[in-house]
């Protein structure tokens, strides 16, 4: 069965997803995409065309399943990507790889130690210069799933440790997002069982240590079912995270900001325009602090799905924007290289199929959806996992397309050019499913993006992971 972004899993919630499924929400952004050649070939350098892809991980994937959820870049060739592999035994254990002044290195596992119970991944990468970077995911201990967090400091990634273990009392526990805005200061966010449901929660790093996990959106939260899906940091301690939580007329979708090292009170965006009882902010992204916007999607009267952002300004969250698409419409993800100009993308379908689209913001202002991808997406639906902007009218964004390919499609000075196959994928996908499930640019034209994609043998084939760099 093809991996749609509709109808595979959000890729945070691989291992046991329905302890935090919120059933009125199909969150979007993908598991699944491609590779090429051997690790430590270098990633040329400079003008922004992509290289080819290379498989990263094979060699630790000996129970036939690898993905790349995440991938950060500090610099150009300065990146980290993050994932998980398969044993023989079948377990999942969580990886990070480390792109070096262009080459990509080996990938190694993390958490190891932690991971008695045979179910880790990474689900967030985020770099602040080279060589420093922090990531988390979740691991499976003796008695329950839990969430972690792992510093890497000048070039070494350190041991893995456990966060929100003492909340998490009903024995689920993940981070989805993880955001470093210097060196040791860095936030994430995610979620957790409590004894009355699952709850979202935020834990910040600071100058190097990380302190105590705590509950956001709590006094919103009266039906149990929160979680964090995106952290961004502007600077040390003043950061931003959105999400859902469940209200009595259904799920809702939130923003909370950290100033100055408090985190303050979560609050509803998209409520009143949120009539069918379906709302989640996917994606928050901070140019400066107060200066962020996020997007996701709401149900509307006519019970479609309506993708919408919301603009920060000095601090105060502004009204929701409807994004002007056709059809139901999701909004992915969302990137912001200065205050007022950010670009944003998701999935939109009508009555002729899935598409993807991206819409830019320009001194303010939103400007109307466009679709992307449509020679690529001859058959099949498609989706948008990832954008990301190098500078404003200069970004990157990557998914799936409808025949089954990984793909990524370039701005160039405010104008969106054609979406490609990612170089070397194509031969490699034999399985006929991939996706590009995370995209960053450190400049314009300096991006890398992975994913996964399948190759086909046994009963369902078999999946590796990829990375691809902009030469």
């Amino acid at each position: 069965m093809k991996r749609t972004s509709a109808s595979r899993p959000h890729r945070k919630f691989l291992v046991s997803a329905a302890a935090v499924a919120c059933s009125a929400i199909a969150l979007l952004a993908g598991v699944g995409v491609a590779a090429a050649q051997a690790v430590g070939m270098p990633a040329a350098a400079s003008s922004g065309i992509w290289g080819t892809a290379r498989e990263v991980a094979g060699a630790l994937n000996t129970g036939g399943s690898a993905v790349v959820f995440s991938v950060s870049c500090a610099s150009a060739g300065n990146c980290s990507a993050g994932g998980f592999y398969t044993t023989k035994s079948r377990n999942s254990e969580a990886f990070v790889v480390n792109e070096v002044r262009g080459i990509w290195r080996a990938a190694q596992q993390v958490a190891g130690r932690l991971n008695v119970g045979g179910g880790a991944q990474v689900n967030s990468v985020s770099c602040a210069s080279a060589g420093n970077c922090s990531a988390g995911g979740l691991y499976a201990s003796r008695s329950a799933t839990q969430a972690f967090v792992v510093s890497e400091v000048r070039g070494i990634w350190r041991t893995a440790q456990p966060v929100a273990g003492r909340l998490n009392v009903g024995g689920f526990a993940q981070v989805n997002s993880v955001s470093c805005a210097s060196a040791g200061n860095c936030s994430a966010g995610g979620s957790y069982a409590s004894r009355s449901g699952t709850q979202a929660f935020v834990v910040s790093e600071v100058r190097g240590t990380w302190r105590t996990a705590q509950q956001v959106a709590g006094r919103l939260n009266v039906r149990g079912g929160a979680q964090v899906n995106s952290v961004s940091c502007a600077s040390a301690g003043n950061c931003s995270a959105g999400g859902l939580y469940g209200s009595r007329s259904g799920d809702q979708a939130f923003v909370v900001s950290e100033v100055r090292g408090t985190w303050r009170t979560a609050q509803p965006v998209a409520g009143r325009l949120n009539v069918g009882g379906a709302a989640v902010v996917n994606s928050v992204s901070c140019a400066s602090a107060g200066n962020c916007s996020a997007g996701g999607f709401y149900t509307s009267k006519s019970g479609l799905d309506q993708a919408f952002v919301v603009n920060g300004r000095n601090g105060t969250w502004g009204a929701p924007h409807k994004i002007a698409i056709s059809g139901s419409a999701q909004l992915t993800s969302v990137s912001c290289a200065s205050a007022g100009n950010c670009s944003a993308g998701g999935t939109n379908t009508t009555t002729s199929g899935q598409r993807v689209f991206v819409v830019n913001e320009r001194n303010g202002t939103w400007g109307a959806g466009r679709e992307v991808a449509g020679r690529l997406n001859a058959v099949g639906p498609a989706g948008l996992n990832s954008v990301s902007c190098g500078s404003a009218g200069n970004c990157s964004a990557g998914g799936s397309s409808g025949s089954g390919q990984a793909f990524v499609v370039n701005e160039r000075n405010g104008t969106w050019g054609a979406a490609e196959e990612v170089p070397g994928t194509a031969a490699l996908n034999t399985g006929g499913d991939a996706t590009v499930a995370s995209v960053s640019c450190a400049s314009a034209g300096k991006c890398s993006a992975g994913g996964d994609f399948t190759q086909k043998g046994g009963k369902q084939g078999r999946m590796q992971a990829f990375v691809v760099s902009e030469t």
